[in-house]
């Protein structure tokens, strides 16, 4: 019991290692040959994982190599269009003008009730309120509303707002963190005196967020 144990905690860590050498994307966000490779990772990591007369390095050297050939395929695919397109597809526009393109749609293997379900959840209700609808290579809708559907931004309506920049938690359960302080280019020195002017101390705060602007909040434990 405890080798098996000890083989599903290794394998465990492995294939999370291996998953992260992909990549950072969702599991919806995949390209076909990412999804593969991760199916397929995941079957032969559960074969030494559920047999222990098959030794542990039957799941990690095919995971390996797959790992390996998904990684050269990303450069590959990074230095040739040709070669991206054949592996992932190309993008293709289904709306336009408010107007289904229904020889698109059939290529796809979409029906009308998959996008306009798609488009509802993007708070599209209306198919003539569309200017531009693309089907992405991941499957996922890029949807361009016509002008007078479209949400007015600042600009549109000549109003300035400052900018007060990307507010982070700069600590989290009393410890710092720096990586994200880097993001607003805020330094240790510069949050504890924030700190020692709030009268509150380090081991005290649950977590602290802080902006460009110098705003900032905290939440005690």
């Amino acid at each position: 019991m405890l080798i098996t144990i000890i083989r599903t905690l290794i394998l465990y860590i492995f294939v999370a290692f291996a998953v992260r050498l992909m990549g950072k994307r969702q599991l919806s966000e995949l390209q076909p040959s990412e999804l593969v490779v991760t199916l397929l990772i995941a079957d032969l990591a559960s074969i030494p994982m559920e047999n222990n007369d098959k030794p542990i390095l039957s799941g990690i050297i095919p995971t390996l190599i797959l790992i390996s050939c998904e990684i050269l395929i990303s450069v590959v695919m990074m230095k040739n269009s040709f070669f991206r397109k054949l592996i992932c597809g190309s993008p293709v526009m289904v709306i336009e003008d408010g107007k289904i393109l229904r020889d698109k749609m059939s290529s796809l293997r979409i029906t009308t009730e998959d996008l306009c379900v798609q488009l509802r959840q993007q708070g599209i209700f209306s198919i003539e309120d569309v200017e531009y609808c693309i089907v992405e290579t991941n499957g996922k809708l890029s949807v361009l509303q016509k002008p007078e559907k479209r949400t007015p931004s600042a600009e549109d309506l000549n109003i300035e707002i400052s900018d007060e920049g990307l507010e982070v938690v700069v600590i989290n359960d009393g410890e710092y963190l720096k990586s994200s302080m880097e993001i607003n280019n805020t330094s240790v020195k510069e949050i504890e005196n924030i700190i020692k002017r709030e009268k509150v101390k380090l081991k005290d705060i649950f977590i602290m967020t802080y902006n460009k602007k110098g705003d900032y909040n905290i939440i005690r434990k």
